[in-house]
């Protein structure tokens, strides 16, 4: 650990999100999401049972020494139709949950949207409507005045591209629709719905708020000016289409003939000042010109020549370097102070030293960043717990502790020791 020296205020932390780990989906009158629905064939999601189970993950956060938890409020079990007045039973849980993790001397940082939208908003369009965007921030209001006083951190929407490519564009992730690049519109109200939601949160008196964005860096797959214009082009998409608008107040070029009409009116709403900027990093991507046929201005092709994970992503720890120096010369003072708010591998194991290899060469990649320049404040590793992966199910393992999930034992793993002596130096 000789070249992972931070400084001695630098936070350490580890997230997960609402719908991975908490289950009791039909639990205190908590309504149905976009997830409930893509995943019905499978049953109901269990997951980590953590809304039962939390004080023995909080507890297992002490031991670990983390100085702060990232964790999601499920927008069902708090507006379980998307509206209206608040579930009291639902914010109850929050409650017992953010005191828990209050007493044992952890900050707790909100995400107030990690992809649960409730299923009666999207049966009226979803994030293609933009007033999904204005009940978003009556959402984030409730969330704010009741749980200010306790949450250190506030990230609004965690990865909007995600949604908007993977859940909108590509069908992928809920909700399932394969709009190609007619999903662009989401993007821009999930914007909306972030600088609306920092205005309210504000207003309610929350100090810290910010983002958790997913990046990658973007790499042509050859020298050829096809195939540097298709990677120009899914950087825009991938990238800037989720950076500029909130930093520099514009869209990225390529993006205006699919973005609303009107849609530079929302600009001043959508560019908040924010406190930090959260970078979730697992891979970088590649492109090559598009292929007769296809209606994008890009193919995508995969990265060679590096280890992999068992979730099939290669393992490029110079790629989050690479991405926090490229933000810094692109933005400049623009740019707030960095958080890694993601940053995790899925391999299986107890005994796991492929994940400490992994977090050990990200680790330092943040570091070289630091050493070049870029303020980063923290690193929170995704996850604490093996959890429900979206699509993917229980397949892949990307926690410090691992979930039997027929017993819902909870076994730290060799890397869960390895952070803690990290954390703990």
């Amino acid at each position: 650990m000789e070249n992972l020296t931070f400084p001695p205020d630098f936070l350490w932390g580890v997230s997960t999100s609402a719908f991975q780990i908490e289950g009791a989906t039909d639990a205190d009158g908590r309504g149905q999401s976009i997830w409930d629905t893509f995943t019905a064939d499978q049953g109901q999601i269990v997951a980590d049972d953590h809304y039962h189970r939390y004080p023995e993950d909080v507890a297992l956060m002490a031991d670990l020494g983390v100085g702060a938890y990232r964790m999601s409020f499920a927008w069902p079990r708090i507006q379980p139709n998307g509206g209206g007045a608040p579930n009291p039973r639902g914010l109850d849980f929050y409650d017992r949950l953010l005191d828990a993790v209050c007493a044992a001397g952890i900050s707790p940082a909100g995400t107030v949207y990690h992809w649960d939208l409730p299923q009666a908003l999207e049966d009226t369009g979803g994030w293609l409507a933009r007033d999904t965007a204005a009940r978003f921030a009556d959402y984030a209001a409730i969330l704010g005045e009741r749980f200010a006083d306790r949450v250190r951190m506030w990230i609004p929407i965690n990865e909007p591209m995600v949604t908007t490519v993977y859940g909108y564009a590509i069908g992928e992730y809920a909700p399932g629709r394969t709009l190609l690049l007619g999903a662009v519109p989401t993007a821009h109200h999930q914007h909306l719905a972030h600088g609306l939601a920092t205005q309210a949160l504000r207003a309610a008196g929350a100090e810290s708020i910010g983002t958790a964005n997913h990046h990658s860096p973007v790499w042509a797959a050859g020298d050829g000016e096809g195939d540097r214009a298709a990677a120009t082009w899914l950087d825009a998409l991938l990238n800037r289409l989720f950076a500029d608008p909130v930093l520099l107040g514009r869209y990225p070029d390529e993006m205006h003939e699919h973005l609303p009409e009107g849609f530079d009116g929302d600009l001043p709403v959508i560019a908040q000042p924010l406190d930090f900027y959260g970078v979730n990093y697992y891979e970088p991507q590649g492109a090559a010109a598009p292929g007769e046929g296809n209606p994008l201005p890009f193919e995508l092709r995969p990265i060679e020549g590096y280890p992999r994970t068992t979730n099939d992503s290669p393992i490029v720890p110079d790629g989050l370097r690479e991405l926090l120096v490229g933000f810094r010369e692109r933005y400049g003072e623009a740019l707030p102070p960095v958080y890694i708010t993601e940053n995790g591998c899925s391999f299986d194991g107890v005994h796991d030293p492929e994940r400490i290899e992994f977090l050990k060469g990200h680790l330092a990649a943040v570091r070289a960043a630091m050493s070049a320049g870029v303020d980063v404040r923290g690193y929170f590793v995704w996850s604490l717990l093996d959890n429900f992966e979206w699509s993917k199910g229980y397949a892949p393992r990307f926690g410090l502790v691992q979930v039997d999930y027929e017993t819902q034992r909870r076994t730290p793993k060799d890397s869960f020791a390895w952070y803690r002596k990290l954390v703990r130096k």
